[in-house]
């Protein structure tokens, strides 16, 4: 319940300010006051003011309205006091309040694996499963000869792939292969080459996880995954069923030939933000260092590529000049463009999630030297100048 003060009403002293509040209550809730004994709490002296004779007549008018209530005051105690009381109370641990050793478990994703290999190809069936029961089934059909034990191993470092693009953070990965969960559990050691740098590529996706636990499992309770790597194997699917396949041409561990090229980039708009995002560095001039802290909070870097953070929309991923004229090409010209305008063009980039500052100006520049554009486009057909009729003598 709340109540304006215009004019005059602001400019009341402190008490009158009180005890108008008190007969604002009383018009609003008039049916309350005249059914029930009203008790103020107050540490103002409203009391001994409405029963002074001297007041103001602003006063001796409210306490002839008040009169007709039965309203008592008290003396409201401290409230610091009370506060922290039922604070205190509210918040002290019992028994029910207690953690539940359980609850971290709650939060565990279940992954079982399996991998098998035979005469007609190698194969693996993964079960990804999340605390509120919605499950992911993956059959990996590999390209290449594998061995029952490098077919576990790709089974286990594929799913916990998965598992890190989803975001998972805590995860327990079941197998039924002695020697895959002894080398991650670190009670085997690795002697064979393959081995060594299957168990080096465990580690490393192990580091993204805050909890990575490896079991080993009866066959028995790791049946579905077990299927699932025998499906790899056929050589077509059953009916009506729902399984995602992917296909493995070549072992994870396995090392491709390739060149690295450092091509030495020019610096661009971009440069000032991802030297502070980065680095901390910051402009010479303080001037040009205040307005880029402040920009730079809209930024992130993510995987050390700079996105722009919105509230309502997804994050826009920033392009370099050499990405931003390639995107404007192949949206406006590649296999799915229809040489739309520079509006569309640039609304397109954006539902792409891409972005640069000069996005819409840069989208019209293009539709501009565009041949096909200019050669096939509507001439518009109006006068440059508007015409002026002329009445002929």
């Amino acid at each position: 319940m709340s109540k304006a003060l215009h004019n005059a009403e602001g400019r009341y002293p402190e008490v009158e300010n009180f005890t108008y509040a008190l007969i604002i209550a009383a018009i609003k809730l008039r049916s309350y006051f005249q059914a029930h004994t009203i008790k103020n709490l107050t540490d103002k002296p409203l009391k001994q003011v409405l029963a002074k004779p001297d007041t103001s007549d602003r006063l001796i008018k409210w306490s002839v309205k008040l009169g007709e209530y039965d309203v008592k005051f008290e003396v409201r105690q401290a409230i610091k006091s009370q506060v922290l009381a039922y604070f205190v109370g509210d918040n002290t641990p019992t028994e029910c309040m207690e953690e539940d050793p359980s609850e971290n478990e709650r939060e565990l994703w279940k992954l079982s694996v399996d991998g098998s290999s035979c005469i007609t190809g190698s194969g693996a069936g993964l079960v990804l499963m999340s605390p509120s029961g919605w499950m992911l089934e993956y059959t990996l059909r590999f390209g290449f000869k594998a061995t029952n034990n490098k077919a576990e191993w790709e089974a286990l470092i594929a799913g916990l792939t998965i598992a890190k693009h989803l975001e998972v953070q805590k995860i327990e990965a079941s197998s039924d292969s002695q020697l895959v969960v002894g080398l991650a559990s670190g009670e085997y050691e690795a002697r064979e080459d393959s081995m060594t740098k299957y168990l080096s590529y465990f580690l490393s996706l192990k580091s993204a996880f805050e909890v990575l636990r490896v079991l080993k499992i009866p066959r028995a309770e790791n049946a579905r995954a077990y299927q699932l790597s025998k499906l790899a194997t056929a050589e077509e699917l059953g009916k009506n069923q729902i399984v995602l396949v992917y296909y493995l041409d070549r072992p994870t561990i396995s090392e491709v030939d390739v060149m690295d090229i450092d091509l030495p980039q020019e610096p661009n708009w971009m440069t000032p933000f991802i030297n502070w995002l980065r680095n901390g560095i910051l402009p010479e001039d303080p001037v040009e260092a205040r307005k880029l802290v402040y920009r730079a909070n809209r930024f992130q870097l993510r995987d050390v590529i700079p996105y722009k953070r919105s509230f309502s929309f997804p994050w826009l991923r920033f392009l370099t000049p050499l990405e931003a004229d390639y995107a404007l090409r192949e949206v406006h010209e590649g296999i799915c463009g229809n040489h739309t305008g520079g509006r569309t063009l640039s609304h397109k980039l954006l539902r792409q999630r891409y972005y640069w500052p000069t996005l819409h100006q840069d989208a019209i520049d293009f539709i501009r030297k565009c041949d096909k554009c200019q050669r096939d486009a509507n001439i518009s057909r109006r006068p440059s100048q508007p015409l002026t009729s002329i009445t002929a003598p």
